[in-house]
């Protein structure tokens, strides 16, 4: 059992993860980022939780690069092979579900 207060999870580098669970294969993680990560494709599926801040979501479909806007409590969810990087605009707190082993 654990309570984690997402708010307080602060990480001496971007994109520093707290790893929560790993349940079958499937992690769940909790990032502090102040910075861009990078254009990535990840191996399965990811669910994209934005839990304090704001970040912009840029996303490859058929090509075409789109973006979106992510407030706290947003969820963005990446199909197995949906190219996306993710621009947070100042600090934020990010939950990730995934594959375990994905980037």
């Amino acid at each position: 059992m654990k309570i984690i207060r997402s708010k307080e999870f602060t990480g001496s580098r971007a994109w520093e993860a707290l790893d929560i669970a790993n349940m079958n294969g499937i992690t769940t993680r909790l990032h502090w980022t102040d910075q861009p990560y990078r254009w990535h494709i990840n191996d399965g599926q990811e669910v994209f939780v934005v839990l304090d801040g704001q970040v912009q979501m840029h996303y490859r479909e058929n090509g075409i690069e789109h973006s979106a806007q992510l407030n706290s409590g947003d969820i963005f969810y990446a199909g197995a092979g949906t190219e996306h990087v993710a621009h947070p605009q100042g600090v934020a707190r990010i939950l990730v579900v995934e594959s375990e082993g994905s980037e």
